[in-house]
């Protein structure tokens, strides 16, 4: 459709992005007392306070089941506004059953694709890890990806899969050092290095022809709808001094 197919835009990509620190919102899948899970998404947000960004980790305890409640309950609403504050997310779960768990889907589930006109993950960046209770898989990272890529956002090349995380981890809930520690490590450093390169230019990388298409066909129909609505009311006008 003429005037929607735009051309890309250089200078739409120079720099300009916000002074503030990335803020970066870490969400992780288990209830569990001795949540590995947990675990990683705490050893995540102190590498990423290292590496310079602000961070929340939202606790997935009381968090109703999605849609049996109202979206004004207070975890909820926290969710949703700790989502749209950030600019890049951590997304960690166990593996279970092969795939993601409940509690985990749950709080993607409550973030809509369009909240009062605004997407809440829409251009922001994402990095994937799992906790395994045996042998490394890659089922959860695979279906975060997935998930990433439904709720349109960037999601970083790197990720990290633990195995037998409950050997990874000593009694105070750090991590040991080791290869899977040094991944980590990568992922929160190339997470930090991408959020500062797209924040700022989200919207723009985000804007699509298709939407632009939509935009302009309802324009369009509006002004044709008000153009049938005062035609009428124009020429009545024209011949009578009457017209209401």
């Amino acid at each position: 459709m003429p005037g929607a197919a735009a051309m890309p835009d250089p200078e739409a990509l120079s720099p300009g992005a916000p002074g503030h620190r990335p803020r970066i919102l870490i969400l992780y899948g288990s209830l569990r007392p001795q949540s590995f899970s947990r675990k990683l998404a705490l050893e995540a947000e102190r590498l990423l306070r290292h590496f310079g960004a602000e961070t929340r980790v939202f606790d997935p305890h009381g968090l109703p089941i999605l849609d049996s409640v109202g979206a004004d309950h207070p975890k909820v609403r926290e969710l949703r506004e700790w989502a749209q504050w950030s600019e890049g997310q951590v997304w960690v779960s166990p593996e279970r059953h092969g795939t993601i768990t409940a509690v985990f889907k749950n709080q993607i589930d409550w973030l809509p694709l369009e909240q009062g006109g605004v997407r809440p993950t829409q251009g922001r960046t994402l990095a994937v890890m799992q906790v395994c209770g045996g042998s490394q898989s890659f089922n959860v990272v695979n279906a975060l990806r997935q998930l990433g890529r439904w709720m349109r956002m960037v999601t970083i090349p790197n990720q990290s899969s633990v195995p037998k995380a409950w050997q990874e981890f000593d009694d105070n809930g750090r991590m040991k050092p080791s290869s899977y520690y040094d991944r980590v490590v990568d992922v929160m450093e190339e997470l930090v290095k991408f959020t500062l390169l797209v924040r700022g230019h989200s919207d723009y990388l985000t804007d699509r022809y298709s939407e632009r298409k939509g935009d302009l066909a309802a324009a369009r129909l509006a002004a044709a709808s008000a153009a049938v609505v005062a035609g009428p009311r124009a020429a009545c006008c024209g011949t009578t001094a009457t017209c209401s």
